[in-house]
């Protein structure tokens, strides 16, 4: 080009802008009863207020899956981060089992169905959990980076938030790290 003007046929060509791959969030919370103790629920809302604001402002997209009653149930499902998730975090409240291995079931055949139809979007997977768990079977193999929040607490730690983390190789932190104080 030259002063802006076209010289060559190639000038007039429309061309995409390189934009980067949008990023996925999948959140899987455990809401279960024994996510009531100890305040560990409590706390883990005030995580997850965090992290909401993060997605928004880093423009992410967010998966919500819950974890509690007798089967997960989607919040959200590959959306823009917004405010109404404040709403949501407000209601949530714990009760009933913990279907936390289904949840990850469900997570793993959606996330596969996900990354067929963006294959350039990266996916992230944070589990908040206490790991009040009964034994286990082979987890399913979830392709892509996660974090274990352990949100247990009390004078006895079973820490089998820990294996799953192990289990599912992903990053394991404990809740208390994390909290400023």
């Amino acid at each position: 080009m030259l002063n802006g003007r076209p010289r060559q046929h190639d000038d007039l060509l429309f061309h995409l802008r390189t934009r980067s791959a949008h990023e996925l969030w999948l959140v899987i919370v455990d809401a279960s009863a024994s996510t009531r103790r100890h305040q560990a629920l409590s706390d883990a809302k005030g995580l997850l207020a965090q992290l909401f604001d993060d997605a928004y402002r880093q423009r992410a997209r967010l998966a919500l899956l819950t974890a509690s009653g007798s089967l997960p149930k989607w919040q959200v499902q590959g959306l823009k981060a917004s405010s109404g998730l404040r709403h949501w975090l407000d209601g949530l409240g714990a009760g009933g089992g913990t279907p936390l291995l289904a949840a990850l079931s469900e997570a793993g055949r959606w996330l596969g169905a996900r990354h067929k139809r963006f294959p350039a979007e990266q996916q992230r997977l944070l589990i908040v959990t206490d790991g009040r768990l009964k034994d286990w079977p082979t987890l399913p193999a979830l392709d892509c980076p996660g974090l274990v929040i352990d949100i247990e607490r009390g004078p006895i730690r079973l820490g089998r938030s820990r294996v799953l983390a192990a289990q599912l190789q992903a990053e394991y932190r404990h809740i208390d790290g994390l909290l400023p104080g």
